[in-house]
Order: C-alpha cells, then structure tokens, then sequence
C-alpha cells in the first residue's frame, strides 16, 4: 500500500475513488487503508503548498535554516534535546543530521529580528546547545517537492500561421 501512500503526498486532494482506480484496488479496501493509516498517524495531515510571492498583499514570514550543534545526553542521545526544541511554536520541521551538526532546524518568524531573538535567547541558551548557525532563506525555488515556478506557462511565442 506504500504506493497509496505516495499518491496522497503528492497530491492529498485525491479521492479514494481515484485512489483506488490508480492503484488498481477496490475502493473499499483503500477507503479501510487510508482511514487506518489516519487513526494510527501514519497520515499526519493533509495540506497545501502555497506559493506566498503570489498573493497580493500577504504578509510573508521569513523562514530560516539553523545548524546545530549539542551535547547528545547520557542514555537519551540527541532525543531529549530535539523533545525540546521542537515544542517552541517558531520551530517548523527539526532533522537530526549525520556530519558537522547534529539539528537541523527550520525556524518561521515574521522578520530577521524575531528569529535573531529566538536564537538567542530561547535555542543558544539550552544547556546542551554548543553553538549555532543561522541561514536566512532569501528565495524558494522548490517547496516539499513543488516548484514555485509554473511550468505550464510557455518559454516562447506559440508559432501561427
């Protein structure tokens, strides 16, 4: 059923009916398939990409990318930290990485200063919190797999004759 699965994160606006004709299954066993996957969190949700810079008059969040490097804690590892870190409301995804940091956090705030201030005064003051580095994002190009870019739209004149 994996392949359900990677249909619905492609596109969670597909019907079961859909589902099931694209997979080749009944509808029923895939409605009893993803309703499962709900109710024991395999599906966490369902929601939208939205492409900001096309909304007129939105008030866009800045968005930034911190490296960070910690203490893993006796016999929690690197789990007590992100416990953590993760429940701060400006944290938006948080990765532990292989290489030269061990988190990776994405941080949302309404400007530079905000997410300045949540670095140092809530993320750098953790105990466990050896050092930090911040990147602001300046433009999405590509978000969870969707261009931000409309393909559809033609690179050139259509020829008439």
């Amino acid at each position: 059923m994996r392949d359900i699965l990677q249909m619905l994160e492609a596109d969670g606006r597909l019907t079961v009916e859909q589902l099931a004709e694209r997979s080749g299954r009944a509808v029923d066993e895939v409605r009893q398939y993803v309703a499962g996957a709900e109710a024991d969190g395999t599906i966490r949700k369902y929601k939208a990409v939205v492409n900001w810079d096309q909304v007129e008059g939105s008030d866009q969040l800045t968005l930034a990318f911190i490296e960070v490097k910690v203490t893993p804690q006796r016999e929690f590892g690197f789990d007590a930290i992100a416990e953590r870190i993760l429940r701060f409301p400006e944290v938006r995804s948080l990765y532990l990485l292989s290489g030269s940091y061990d988190l990776h956090v994405v941080v949302q705030g309404k400007d530079l200063r905000e997410i300045a201030n949540f670095v140092t005064s809530k993320l750098a003051t953790l105990e466990t919190v050896m050092s930090t580095t911040t990147h602001f994002v300046l433009k999405g190009y590509k978000i969870d797999g969707d261009a931000m870019k409309d393909d559809d739209i033609p690179q050139r004149l259509p020829v008439t004759m």
